[in-house]
């Protein structure tokens, strides 16, 4: 009987962002502004680094996976937010959440591998400069790209598998705006401890990996710029290293906290804030992030936009 109950529950409510009407166009709006930008910011960027020779190298070639992955991060969650925000039933078939929850779990953890494999190309080529054509090959290039994409899909079929030994017979509403692991055991009605194990276990350790990645690199690349002498080497090295250091902070801190540390039940809502600004709001930021703090790339936009005008 209890087997029947469960089959049942094929669709899921979605909790909004407000459940106040008058903001709810409000909101719509500023997030439809967000999502624009978001992709025209993204694939602009990867249209610039795509056209220009000049930014045929690792780290530009890094920087438009980055900006790939972020639109594929934003479209996954933000347009049915958007559609929820105009209409009085925020439901999603079953199918739909687990396709959603695929794709979304694919995108955050490419993300981390490939914050992680540009903070490593930042150290070879500010630690070891005379090297760094000889280590940072294309080839190195291709094979970490590779590895990032080939690493979130494994770890996304990994949580997905499990997702489908999960029942749903108490409750159908998920307290979240988008289909999120965490929310989703929540109310399952099969115990979900194997789930929540396999989440702090794969979750916490490629987080805890390409955390540690980055900040192994980034303490060599202080050393090394405390070392030189030349005061616009040290300006130079801080922009480039600098933006790249505020867009792994902005990530990791809400990612950290939604799926490594211990949570709460009261922190629905918590977690809803969390996960609106890494997957909203930081894909917006960081083509604005990496362009106003790079050169090459002004200058590159800059020749691109005179030959248009």
């Amino acid at each position: 009987m209890e087997k029947e109950n469960a089959t049942l529950l094929t669709e899921f409510v979605l909790t909004e962002l407000t459940q106040q009407q008058e903001w709810k166009i409000t909101l719509f709006l500023a997030f439809l502004v967000i999502y624009l930008i978001t992709i025209v910011g993204n694939l602009g960027l990867i249209t610039l680094i795509w056209i220009d020779p000049h930014l045929h190298i690792s780290m530009y070639l890094f920087l438009g996976n980055l900006a790939f992955v972020n639109t594929w991060l934003s479209s996954t969650v933000t347009p049915n937010m958007l559609v929820n925000f105009l209409t009085k039933c925020q439901m999603i078939s079953l199918s739909a959440c687990m396709v959603q929850f695929f794709s979304f779990a694919i995108s955050v953890t490419t993300e981390c591998f490939l914050l992680a494999a540009m903070a490593y190309d930042r150290y070879v080529a500010i630690c070891k400069p005379l090297l760094y054509p000889v280590i940072m090959t294309n080839a190195l290039c291709i094979r970490l790209l590779v590895l990032s994409f080939v690493g979130g899909f494994l770890h996304a079929i990994i949580h997905e598998a499990l997702f489908f030994k999960l029942t749903f017979c108490n409750s159908n509403i998920i307290h979240h705006f988008y289909c999120d692991i965490m929310p989703l055991l929540k109310i399952s009605c099969t115990n979900p401890s194997i789930n929540y194990l396999m989440v702090f276990v794969f979750a916490g350790s490629i987080e805890v990996f390409t955390i540690v990645t980055v900040l192994v690199s980034y303490t060599l690349v202080l050393f090394t710029i405390l070392k030189t002498k030349s005061v616009k080497g040290i300006r130079k090295a801080f922009s480039t290293c600098g933006a790249h250091l505020l867009s792994v902070s902005l990530y990791y801190g809400p990612a950290l906290y939604m799926y490594v540390l211990p949570r709460s039940p009261q922190s629905d809502d918590q977690d809803m804030m969390d996960s609106l600004f890494y997957t909203v709001i930081i894909p917006a930021l960081n083509p604005i992030i990496y362009c106003f703090r790079n050169k090459k790339v002004i200058d590159s936009l800059t020749k691109t936009l005179e030959k248009i005008v």
